[in-house]
């Protein structure tokens, strides 16, 4: 129960759904990028990083001064199971779409270095 409430809870915030959905349709992404796509501090995006971090949903590496995140591969199957739902209907959100227009015209990870 604990770690279902954990997931719940931590895909129960909508800026935390726009960087799960953003992490679902990239491999990985970089606080920087985030903050570009986002439109939001860098404090807020590490903020809701570490939240889905703690809750099992995302893992990091470090290249540099920057750390890097991307989904879990060993996420349980439930939790595959609804961030693939995520996946599949998020499209036809305004500002998921507005998230993916600017995903498509940013030039990844280049404002990083």
């Amino acid at each position: 129960i604990n770690h279902w409430t954990a997931v719940f809870k931590a895909l129960s915030e909508p800026l935390r759904l726009r960087v799960v959905h953003l992490l679902l349709v990239t491999e990985e992404l970089c606080v920087c990028d985030l903050t570009a796509i986002l439109g939001v501090s860098q404090s807020m995006v590490s903020r809701h990083l570490a939240y889905l971090k703690n809750a099992g949903l995302v893992e990091s590496r470090r290249e540099g001064l920057w750390i890097h995140y991307r989904l879990r591969d060993d996420l349980e199957p439930m939790t595959a199971a609804i961030l693939k739902g995520l996946d599949e209907h998020a499209n036809q959100d305004a500002i998921i779409g507005e998230d993916l227009g600017r995903l498509a015209k940013s030039k990844l990870t280049e404002g990083c270095k």
